[in-house]
This record gives structure tokens, C-alpha cells and sequence, in this order.
């Protein structure tokens, strides 16, 4: 059931990217005159269409990408029995360079407008929840996984700079800004000393992996019982919520990673039993169970939003703050994407953990239907969109755009053979990267 709803994510998002995106070059083309053929959302066979005008307006069955066909244009169809002919005031090749260059540009101008207002709208309508940093440190810091311990972060730690300078939530943490920062690094307290931990430059690629992400940092938590697993260790000795352990196996807790930590401890040793006191209503119960083949004593901790709530700062913000706002992350965001394609590009990144295609973006989406989370995938997907058409590749707008702005420079077209070639090896070329991302998915999925 999960897949069929991360699909479903999927499949609505590239739809409506793609019907704005084609939109944009549709509206623009008909505004200078030129005649539009064909309008798809999904690549053919075709399932549906109608015809308004001069235009077929279809949904066809492959849904990832679309395409308008106008007159006169050399595009993904090569149609070029109709370039043979002469050309008609109506074609795409009889305007204008500038007119034919705001037409390439339409669907990425659409995209980026379009990926502004989306995180314009998910400022105003959720605001912002955070974390206050000074709070999570003075109860105990953070709880590190394995992949926080790969960069030398220990349980404990508490994170007091980046890059050298104060920050007040702990969201800046792993902001995309903060991973990828050159010479980046973290000042924490520890021990009663401050000690600088370097941010490798590729440390980002971790984060592809959702269970990375959650395996990085975790607020601590004291040993407190949230709710109880039935069929446990915990239900057969009658464990409440509020419970508060305060010792396993003889070692005296504080907090919930260190129970965690000798339970596994235990498990490991395939320990017959396990020994445990939790402090009620002022009264210390003691008790010891057995423990072969269990997999822990069964028990979720308090929850850090219960715990940690004087921490948790939430905003809401007017229209009037929302637009500026909105705008900045917006770009701020693209800023990011942009610096990360250059570090694949460079060889900072490595392109098989760094790029995903379908399956990885349809993973992120989650198996739950988050609205929030769904609206911000789909601005970042749409300025991804926009930067992503204007790179110089013959096959995607950007090669026009490039072919367009030579013509205007230097007032000489290139011939339709040499358009029609370079629209080839374009096509050649998305088609062998379209291979390597699914592979690549694919080797993520199962990796």
C-alpha cells in the first residue's frame, strides 16, 4: 500500500510540473501567433484527448514528461517532411529570434514562478516549527547514530557552532547550506571542552537515504515510558507510561539512548535474562525477566515534542511576510541545487549516490499523504525543473535557448540539418542519462 501511495505522489507532482512547464511555452507561443499542434501531459500512447481550436489537447500513457508540438519547430517528433516545405507565417521557424527565444524560455520561466508561489503558499499557510538549539543542549544534547559517528560526533555532544559561528535552532543543523559548505565543521561541548568536527564535503550524499537522515542526530530523551508494545517484557510487568527507568543490568540511566544501548548490549550477549528499575510516583520497582530470544524490553520513550516543548518555537507569518520569505527560500533552495550540481560536476559529489531519478524522488515522498510534505517536494521539483531545461543540452530548452541566443549575437541561423542533428545526439544523450538514473535508482533501492 505504501508504494501504490508514493506512486500516486509521484505520478500528481510530474503531472502538474509538467502540464505548467508546457503551458508556458504553449501560451507564449499562441501570444506571437504561432501555431500549436499538439499539447500532451505524458508521452504516447495516447489516452485521452480532445480538440479546441487548432490544438489536440492529450493525456497520454507514459507519464513522465510532456511535450507541445508547435509548427515549424525542430523538436523531439524530427518531423522533417514539414521543414522541407516552405515555411508558413504561422511556423515557429518564420518569427522573430526574440519571439522564438521567450517561447523557449516560457516553460522555465513558469516553472521558477511557479516554485516561488509554492513556498510562498507553505510559509503562509504552515509557518514554521523549530527547535531552539540552547534548549536540547542544556537537557543533554544528542543522541548520535552511525552516521554521525562516522565524522566523530558522540552521544552527548551538544552542538554549540557552524562554521564558527552561533545559531539558534537545531534545524540549521542539516540545512542543504550547512552539508555542503566548503570546509564546513561543527563546534560542540564535550566533556566540559569545545572540539571542532569537520563536515566531509561529499557528507550530503548520506543524506539520499531517508534511514541516514534519521540515523544522523536525534534529540536525547530521558528513559520515560511512552507506550508500552503488547505481548512484551514491559506489558507482563505492568510498565505505565511515566514510568522512568533508572537502571539496567546495574548500570544507573539518564537517558533513553543509554537504556537502548545496554538492552542491545544484552541481545548481543544472547543474555538469559535482563534486570531493570523504574522509579513510580516516588517508589523504586525493581525486576528481572527473561530475556532469551526478545528483541528489547518493549517500550517507546517520551516523545522529544512532549519533552523538549519549551524548546519548540512555532511561526506564523502574514501575507505581507510570507511573499519575501516565501521568495528567499525559494531562491536560497535553487542556490543549493545549483552548488550541488556543480559538485557532481566537479567530482566533489559522486553522481550514483548524489542523482535519483523516479524512484528516489517517489521514495521521498514517503508512504504517508503529507500535504506539506508533498507541496514542498514539488517547489523544489519545479525550480529542479527550471534549472534543470535551461542547461545547454540540444533536446531540452536550454539547447534552443543556446542555438536561439548565437542567432541573435551573430544574426546567422543555423541551418535546419545542423539543428535536426543536434536535437539527435541531445536525445541520445538524455536518453543514456534517463538509463543510468533508473539503474542507478534501482541499485539504491536494493543497496
Amino acid at each position: 500500500m505504501d508504494w501504490m501511495i508514493m506512486l500516486a505522489q509521484l505520478l500528481l507532482s510530474l503531472s502538474f510540473l509538467v502540464a505548467v512547464h508546457e503551458m508556458g511555452h504553449l501560451l507564449a507561443a499562441k501570444y506571437f501567433g504561432m501555431r500549436v499542434e499538439q499539447f500532451s501531459i505524458g508521452f504516447p500512447p495516447k489516452i485521452w484527448s480532445f480538440t479546441k481550436g487548432e490544438t489536440e489537447y492529450a493525456i497520454s500513457a507514459i507519464p513522465l514528461g510532456g511535450y507541445v508540438k508547435i509548427s515549424g519547430m525542430i523538436d523531439e517528433s524530427l518531423d522533417t517532411e514539414k521543414m522541407k516545405q516552405d515555411p508558413q507565417p504561422w511556423e515557429f521557424r518564420s518569427k522573430p529570434a526574440w519571439q522564438r527565444l521567450i517561447v523557449m524560455l516560457g516553460g522555465i520561466i513558469v516553472n521558477l514562478v511557479v516554485g516561488v508561489l509554492i513556498f510562498i503558499s507553505l510559509t503562509f499557510v504552515f509557518g514554521d516549527i523549530y527547535m531552539l538549539k540552547d534548549v536540547v543542549n542544556k537537557n543533554g544534547g544528542f543522541d548520535v547514530g552511525e552516521v554521525g559517528e562516522e565524522i566523530g560526533l558522540r552521544t552527548g555532544d551538544k552542538i554549540v557552532k557552524i562554521n564558527g559561528k552561533d545559531f539558534l535552532y537545531t534545524e540549521e543543523i542539516t540545512k542543504p547550506q550547512t552539508l555542503l559548505s566548503n570546509d564546513g565543521y561543527y563546534t560542540v561541548e564535550r566533556d566540559g571542552k569545545l572540539v571542532d568536527i569537520s563536515i566531509p564535503g561529499n557528507f550530503i550524499e548520506k543524506f539520499n537515504k531517508k534511514e541516514n537522515a534519521m540515523n544522523f542526530l536525534r534529540y536525547r530523551v530521558p528513559p520515560v515510558v511512552g507506550e508500552v508494545t503488547k505481548e512484551s517484557i514491559a506489558e507482563k510487568t505492568g510498565l505505565k507510561a511515566g514510568d522512568v527507568f533508572t537502571e539496567v543490568n546495574g548500570t544507573p540511566v539518564a537517558y533513553f539512548d543509554q537504556v537502548y544501548k545496554l538492552v542491545q548490549n544484552s541481545k548481543k550477549a544472547k543474555a538469559d535474562s535482563i534486570s531493570f528499575k523504574v522509579s513510580r510516583a516516588g517508589a523504586t520497582l525493581a525486576f528481572k525477566e527473561a530475556f532469551k530470544g526478545k528483541e528489547g524490553i518493549g517500550f517507546r520513550a517520551m516523545e522529544p515534542k512532549d519533552y523538549l516543548a519549551d524548546g519548540r518555537v512555532a511561526k506564523k507569518y502574514g501575507l505581507g511576510e510570507s511573499i519575501p520569505l516565501g521568495a528567499t527560500r525559494a531562491v536560497e533552495t535553487l542556490r543549493t541545487q545549483v552548488t550541488a550540481f556543480g559538485a557532481v560536476i566537479s567530482g566533489k559529489l559522486s553522481p550514483k549516490k548524489s542523482l535519483s531519478g523516479p524512484i528516489g524522488i517517489m521514495r521521498a515522498y514517503g508512504g504517508e499523504w503529507d500535504w506539506q510534505r508533498f507541496w514542498s517536494l514539488t517547489g523544489v521539483l519545479s525550480l529542479v525543473l527550471a534549472f534543470m531545461n535551461l542547461l545547454p543540452i540540444p533536446a531540452l530548452d536550454g539547447g534552443h535557448v543556446m542555438f536561439l541566443t548565437y542567432e541573435i549575437v551573430s544574426r546567422r541561423k543555423p541551418s535546419d540539418k545542423f539543428l535536426e542533428n543536434a536535437q539527435k545526439v541531445g536525445m541520445v544523450f538524455l536518453l543514456a542519462l534517463m538509463v543510468f538514473i533508473f539503474a542507478n535508482d534501482i541499485v539504491n533501492l536494493f543497496s
